[in-house]
C-alpha cells in the first residue's frame, strides 16, 4: 500500500525542484545552451561522465570543454583533424585527464560518422525472433569501447552495472534525454526509450535521503540499491519513477542546512 503522505512529500519536492530555476546552476545548464540534439547529446554526456565534485567546478569544466570545441560541439567533432586536439592535451578534471579527453574525441568523430543520435548505442541488439529493443547500459559501454585500443584507465569514467556501479552519472545523462514534462529541465530528445525504463541516479545524497525515508533497505550503494530504490519509486508513478530524482537530490543538496 502507497504511503500516501509520503508520496504527497515526495510530489511537493518534485515541484518544487523540477523547475526552470533548477538549470542555472546544475551541469544541466550546458546542454541548455544548444537546440541540435547532435550538440546536446555531446556536450551533455561528456558533462554528465565529468560530473563528481563541486556542481559549480563541473559547470566551470564544461565551459572550458564548449571553449575548446568552439562553443559548436557537433560541427567540431565532426570536421576536427587530429591537429586539432592537441589543444585538448591540458584539459584534466580530477582524474580524467588528457588520455581520456582524446578517447572521447576519437569514438564521438567515428560514431556520428555513422549515426545520427547516440541513442542507438544504448538500445541493445533484438535477440532471435524478438524484436523489442531495450535499454542497455552495459551494451552502451561495449560500444563505446569498441574501438581499437581503447585505453584501459578511461573504462573506469564510462559505468557499467555489470560491475556492480550504481552508473549515476549515465542515468542521470539518460533522465536529461528520455524525460519530457512541461518544466523544461529535462530534454525528452529520444523517443524509443521509456521513461519506465530509466533508473534512479544514486549518488550519496539520494541514497542518504532514500534510505532516511524508508526508501531502500540496502546497506550498499551498488546497482541492486539502484534497482531496489526504482522499484520502490514505481509504487508512487509507475511511468515516470525517475522524476523523484529530483525530490531526493533536492532534499539532500539543497536542504541539507536544515
Amino acid at each position: 500500500m502507497v504511503d500516501q503522505d509520503l508520496k504527497a512529500f515526495l510530489d511537493e519536492k518534485v515541484e518544487l525542484y523540477n523547475h526552470p530555476d533548477f538549470i542555472e546552476h546544475d551541469p544541466i545548464s550546458l546542454p541548455h545552451q544548444f537546440s541540435t540534439l547532435q550538440d546536446i547529446e555531446i556536450i551533455g554526456f561528456w558533462v554528465a561522465m565529468l560530473s563528481w565534485g563541486l556542481r559549480k567546478t563541473i559547470i566551470n569544466k564544461g565551459n572550458e570543454l564548449l571553449q575548446l570545441m568552439d562553443h559548436a560541439p557537433y560541427d567540431f567533432i565532426m570536421n576536427h583533424r587530429e591537429s586539432d586536439r592537441k589543444r585538448f592535451l591540458s584539459f584534466k578534471h580530477r582524474t580524467f585527464n588528457d588520455i581520456d579527453t582524446l578517447y572521447f574525441l576519437e569514438f564521438f568523430q567515428q560514431y556520428y560518422h555513422n549515426h545520427k543520435s547516440l541513442e542507438d548505442a544504448f538500445l541493445a541488439p533484438s535477440i532471435g525472433t524478438d524484436t523489442k529493443r531495450v535499454l542497455s547500459i552495459s551494451h552502451f559501454h561495449e560500444t563505446f569501447f569498441s574501438l581499437p585500443d581503447a585505453p584501459k584507465r578511461t573504462r573506469k569514467h564510462v559505468a557499467n552495472p555489470a560491475k556492480k556501479s550504481t552508473a549515476k552519472r549515465i542515468n542521470m545523462f539518460l533522465r536529461w534525454m528520455v524525460r519530457q514534462d512541461d518544466m523544461g529541465v529535462d530534454f525528452g530528445l529520444w523517443h524509443h526509450i521509456s521513461p519506465v525504463q530509466l533508473m534512479i541516479p544514486l549518488d550519496v545524497h539520494v541514497y542518504n535521503v532514500a534510505t532516511s525515508l524508508g526508501l531502500l533497505k540496502r546497506k550498499q550503494t551498488d546497482w541492486q540499491s539502484v534497482v531496489e530504490l526504482t522499484e520502490k519509486l514505481k509504487e508512487f508513478d509507475p511511468e515516470d519513477p525517475v522524476k523523484y530524482d529530483y525530490a531526493l537530490f533536492g532534499v539532500g543538496v539543497m536542504e541539507k542546512k536544515k
